[in-house]
């Protein structure tokens, strides 16, 4: 009988929803209930097993819905508008940005979450999650019709389930309880209230479950109608590098010259978060990288190419391909760079949110809700065309960016020819045209899919995509990256998306990453091994190596910048921000790189959305000013959940 895809669990969900309220405790959620007939019939047989199985998977984040994932709009690389939108995505862990973060009710709760579904605040019931997964691994040897080949994947699936659940909740809240195995709802008081551990040892829980895991998870998806992003090899080995990764950065590890962020002594005096630094996590970090990387060529994972994918668009000029090679790699469903990625939220509602309303009726029409607006730090963070940053350029020194400059025959792939606009919208690199929609800039998608038809969008306030006064960009840019090239809206209104599954884990996202292990780990130059990896990310979208691009168009105090350790750190960590942007990834890794201090003290930034003359509408204007405090690198745990378990401390400052 074949095994269906975690996609069938919105076929049943209403099913799910009644079978898991029954089998979950209502309290502290990693007690076993006492309900054990109920259990028995969810593992009778095979058919059952798989329905309980699905339950399992129901758990995971929706990784493209901004109310289930905080990466996506709860930092500062993108804005919503307010009053929020009935029309807009959900916005409700935008609060997480605006600084409404609390203890009573927090936001994106996934310690505390109702069970089923989402609260108000978002989140999923993460311990609820774990303890059914040991359920399923205490009693999956019960179906009598269940071969043992079919049973040790799904126990692997399982291990990979519990590893990725303390991974998540480790990211948000650093020491987290242990779910080992499921406690009898008879046992003591003093048993059933677990404590928190310590930072290294929820890390090591977490890479012991993927090594058990990885043995019976297959190399590839060969069923890949019906069971695309399912757990395999090279996805638990990508979730191992991270969480090692993560460990190994300064907020949790410290640096060679400072020590670890945060100290939480619990009441027994265990020391909760390690207080030396440790070159040799970054060298472990390396390792597991290096273990998922090859992993992944084992499993065929290329970085994608557009027109290997296209060959009908061969004739495209350079300009446009290298434009489409990033927001390909994240919207060609199941792509070759595309480790992991989301079947069950399908990112129609980001879509929504990014497309530009091109005529007067998709102002009216309610599809283009146009209200997931790129922040002015994230437009400048993007290259140049020589592929550093403006700040570093010598091509720019003496330009101000803000100034207006009016576009001739040779930008008309990128801009509308004969328009204004401002110098920051000329001569970047691929990704930021990739990325970005501003005012007079092409647009390569709704039908207009040559370079001899080509679509400019207008942003300015008496433009169609200025958009209707409950759904409108709030910084005057949009996201062109999420938009897949054949999500279209017609003349007469609507808007058709084109599905995929958005990513969680690409190929470039392990090469950057395993970069930056590389560079921690070695000594003071780094290694070729360093620039190989970073490199080729590059060279997909017509950017030279790092060392030349600096050497050749940097500033004379600039130059040398890729020869030292911290020279690349930065070059690694932009590269990461420009690559990954709009994925959800950089909300985290300011975060670990102990940075979001820096970023997120700085006010949100935009233009004048209600100039309608050029100059007015260029003018930049400051949307919010945001406030980022050392506790808020760290969830805080509901007060309620506090005062049910006297064993468990709050983060430090909440």
């Amino acid at each position: 009988m074949k095994t269906k895809s975690i996609t069938g669990i919105c076929r049943r969900m209403t099913t799910l929803c009644i079978c898991m309220s029954m089998l979950s405790c209502s309290s502290y959620l990693d007690v076993i209930p006492d309900n054990i007939p109920t259990i028995e019939h969810s593992f009778s047989n095979r058919y059952q097993a798989e329905a309980y199985l699905y339950g399992c998977f129901s758990f995971l984040p929706n990784f493209a819905d901004a109310g289930s994932n905080p990466g996506l709009l709860g930092g500062d690389e993108a804005w919503h508008i307010d009053p929020t939108s009935a029309y807009g995505i959900s916005s409700v862990l935008w609060y997480i940005a605006r600084g409404t973060q609390g203890t009573n009710a927090p936001l994106a709760d996934y310690w505390a979450s109702k069970q089923n579904g989402y609260n108000l605040q978002g989140g999923k019931a993460t311990f609820t999650a774990l303890s059914d997964c040991n359920i399923f691994l205490e009693n999956i040897h019960k179906p009598f019709d269940l071969d043992d080949e079919e049973r040790n994947r799904w126990i692997a699936e399982i291990k990979f389930l519990k590893a990725y659940y303390h991974f998540w909740l480790f990211r948000m809240y650093g020491p987290i309880p242990v779910i080992r195995e499921n406690i009898s709802i008879n046992s003591p008081g003093e048993i059933v209230q677990r404590y928190r551990e310590p930072v290294d040892e929820v890390v090591q829980h977490i890479v012991s479950l993927i090594d058990e895991a990885v043995v019976n998870l297959p190399t590839v998806i060969t069923d890949k109608v019906n069971e695309m992003g399912r757990p395999t090899k090279a996805i638990a080995l990508a979730i191992k590098a991270q969480a090692l990764t993560l460990a190994a950065s300064p907020l949790f590890n410290g640096t060679e010259n400072e020590k670890p962020v945060f100290s939480l002594i619990d009441n027994r005096g265990i020391e909760l978060f390690p207080q030396t630094y440790s070159r040799e996590k970054w060298e472990k970090a390396a390792v597991a990288l290096k273990e998922a990387i090859d992993e992944a060529g084992r499993a065929e994972h290329k970085l994608y190419d557009f027109k290997t994918y296209n060959p009908n668009y061969a004739s495209l000029s350079d300009a446009t391909t290298l434009s489409m090679q990033v927001r390909g790699a994240v919207t060609e469903r199941w792509n070759s760079e595309i480790i992991w990625g989301d079947p069950n939220t399908s990112a129609g509602t980001l879509q929504h949110g990014c497309f530009p309303a091109i005529t007067i009726s998709h102002v009216g029409d309610g599809e283009h809700r146009a209200t997931y607006a790129p922040t002015l730090r994230a437009v400048e963070q993007f290259y140049t065309k020589n592929g550093i940053p403006i700040e570093d350029d010598s091509d720019w020194t003496g330009i101000d960016p803000y100034s207006l400059r009016t576009a001739t025959a040779d930008d008309r792939f990128y801009i509308q020819q004969n328009t204004k606009t401002i110098q920051l919208h000329f001569d970047r690199e691929a990704r930021f045209y990739a990325s970005i929609i501003f005012d007079r800039g092409r647009f390569f998608g709704n039908s207009r899919l040559t370079d001899d038809n080509l679509l400019y969008i207008q942003l300015k306030a008496g433009t169609p995509g200025a958009g209707a006064m409950d759904r409108h960009s709030s910084t005057g840019y949009l996201c062109k990256k999420l938009i897949h090239i054949m999500t279209s809206g017609p003349d007469a209104g609507g808007l058709t998306n084109y599905q995929y599954a958005f990513p969680v884990i690409r190929l470039a996202d392990l090469y950057l990453m395993y970069a930056e292990a590389l560079n921690e780990s070695g000594g003071e130059t780094p290694s070729s091994e360093v620039y190989k990896y970073i490199d080729s990310i590059r060279t997909r979208t017509g950017l030279k190596g790092v060392i030349a691009s600096w050497r050749d168009h940097a500033v004379d105090s600039k130059k040398n910048k890729p020869l030292s350790k911290t020279g690349m750190r930065d070059i690694i960590r932009r590269e990461r921000m420009n690559e990954l942007a709009f994925e959800g990834i950089r909300f985290w890794d300011l975060r670990r790189w102990k940075l979001s201090e820096e970023y997120m003290n700085r006010p949100i930034r935009g233009m004048n959305i209600t100039g309608e003359t050029d100059e007015d509408f260029y003018k930049v204007t400051e949307i919010f000013p945001l406030k980022f405090e050392k506790k808020d690198y760290l969830w805080p745990i509901r007060q309620s959940v506090l005062l049910s378990n006297n064993n468990l401390k709050q983060n430090p400052g909440w």
